[in-house]
């Protein structure tokens, strides 16, 4: 079969961000903005990788894909949870967190597999009725967040629980980066968490008897996870069902 179409979600910022890079009449414009490890990562995975535009109709963009990927990036609005501490999170970008919600619940409707990352995670976790922890501080033994390492270094391990599709992916434990600073708190109703970090951060959540697979690390910038791979070939069978 022709290999599945994984979107992409990505991030929308001011041209006025890259400075002299760009001319005066673009001053006032905006870029949608992707790292190159997503796509790279699912092309290495046997994917088609598309990033997303917000300005295209959700449910129009849903009908061409078979795989989606919900990005990291900028913390999830406070409001969205009833944060007790909204002073403490980062920059955030509302119209991103409303526009990802909508092709998250347009695919869980329509069944087309999807994979969170990081700020995806969390965000896939808010949507369902979950919160967050809106600063871990950096005084944990496991070190999040640990943005002074390399990307496509290990900062801790994470224990996977027996019998869930981590433990099918992953074995026992996996190896993983650590570039977050914020974590699930109350976890979202019917989702299982299959993954945890020695300081019982959730690290691994999954939605039983649906393609949902949700990381809190960055499994596109670490070699041979196998998450990409998961979300592929859970692609490929929705596009043949």
């Amino acid at each position: 079969m022709t290999a599945p179409l994984i979107g992409l979600s990505t991030r929308r910022w001011p041209l006025a961000m890259l400075g002299d890079a760009i001319p005066p009449a673009y001053a006032d414009g905006f870029f949608d903005m992707g790292i190159t490890d997503y796509p790279e990562a699912v092309a290495a995975a046997g994917g088609i990788p598309v990033h997303l535009s917000r300005d295209a109709d959700v449910a129009g963009t849903l009908e061409h894909l078979d795989g989606l990927v919900i990005t990291g990036g900028a913390d999830v609005a406070p409001q969205r949870y009833g944060s007790i501490h909204p002073e403490l999170a980062g920059p955030t970008e509302p119209e991103r967190d409303a526009w990802e919600a909508a092709l998250y619940e347009g695919a869980l409707e329509r069944g087309i597999p999807v994979l969170g990352i990081c700020r995806g995670f969390q965000l896939i976790n808010v949507i369902n009725g979950g919160s967050l922890v809106e600063d871990v501080g950096r005084h944990d033994g496991d070190g999040h967040p640990r943005f002074d390492r390399d990307r496509h270094e290990h900062g801790h391990d994470v224990r996977v629980e027996a019998g869930t599709l981590a433990a099918e992916l992953y074995g026992e434990a996996v190896a993983v980066n650590s570039l977050h600073h914020q974590v699930v708190n109350q976890v979202a109703e019917g989702f299982v968490v299959s993954g945890r970090s020695s300081d019982g951060t959730v690290e691994i959540m999954e939605l039983p008897g649906r393609d949902v697979f949700c990381v809190q690390w960055h499994p596109e910038s670490l070699v041979d996870d196998p998450s990409l791979r998961w979300l592929v070939s859970a692609a490929k069978r929705y596009a043949t069902s």
